[in-house]
C-alpha cells in the first residue's frame, strides 16, 4: 500500500469516527458546500467507489463529461440512503477504488480530506489536520482538474505557518495549511483566518 493510499485509509476512518458522532439534527445541517447538507456531502464522498470501470465510463457518458453533472447524478444514486447505510458503504471502502484511487490515491486523499472538513467547520467542530495528510493535500489540490486551487491561487505566495509548506510567487497569503487549502478549493469560511497582501485578492477569486 502506497504512503497517499495509507493516508487516503486513515483520512476516511477519521471521518467514519465523526461521522457515528453526530446527531440527525447535524446530518441534516448545511456544510460549507452550497446546497449540500453534511448527509450530501457524505454520500458524495461515497458515490464512486462502488462503480466499475465500465460504470464510471457510462456515468461521464451520461453527465456529458461535465464534473458538475457528473456529481449531481452519482449524489441522486446515494441521496436517499440512510446516515446508517452510508456509514457503511465508506466503512467497507475505507481504501480507495476506483476514481478515488487516482493519482496515486491522491483523489480519496484530497477528496475525503477537504470534504471532512467540509463537514467540521460548517458544524463547529474543529481538529488537527495531520501535517503529513495535509502537506499531501496540498501538493494535489494544484493538479486535480477539479479543484479551483491553481486558479485562485495564480501570482500568490501563500506561506503555511504551522507547517513546513509554500506556494507560489507574489502578494502572500499567509495562515494555517488546513486554512490555505480549504480557500483555495473555495471555501471562503477560512478567509477570515488568514492575512496578508493578497488575501483581497484570493477573496475576489472565490467570490467569483
Amino acid at each position: 500500500m502506497s504512503d497517499v493510499i495509507a493516508m487516503a485509509v486513515d483520512e476516511r476512518s477519521d471521518l467514519l469516527d465523526v461521522l457515528a458522532t453526530l446527531s440527525p439534527s447535524q446530518w441534516a445541517a448545511a456544510s460549507l458546500c452550497e446546497g449540500w447538507t453534511v448527509h450530501d456531502v457524505v454520500a458524495h464522498v461515497v458515490s464512486y467507489d462502488e462503480l466499475s470501470k465500465p460504470g464510471l465510463a457510462m456515468a461521464f457518458l451520461r453527465g456529458g463529461l461535465s464534473p458538475r453533472r457528473i456529481n449531481a447524478q452519482r449524489l441522486a444514486r446515494y441521496r436517499d440512503c440512510t446516515s446508517d447505510q452510508l456509514r457503511v458503504v465508506l466503512r467497507d471502502h475505507l481504501r480507495p477504488t476506483g476514481l478515488a484511487a487516482g493519482m496515486g490515491g491522491g483523489i480519496g486523499l484530497g477528496d475525503a480530506l477537504i470534504h471532512h472538513q467540509d463537514i467540521r467547520r460548517a458544524l463547529s467542530l474543529p481538529r488537527v489536520v495531520p501535517a503529513e495528510r495535509l502537506i499531501a493535500v496540498l501538493e494535489v489540490a494544484f493538479k486535480a482538474p477539479v479543484l479551483p486551487a491553481k486558479r485562485n491561487a495564480k501570482g500568490l505566495r501563500l506561506v503555511a505557518d504551522d507547517i513546513e509548506w509554500r506556494h507560489g510567487d507574489g502578494p502572500e497569503v499567509v495562515g494555517s495549511g488546513e486554512a490555505l487549502l480549504m480557500a483555495v478549493a473555495g471555501r471562503s469560511h477560512a478567509l477570515s483566518e488568514l492575512h496578508g497582501a493578497g488575501v483581497s485578492l484570493l477573496r475576489d477569486r472565490i467570490a467569483r
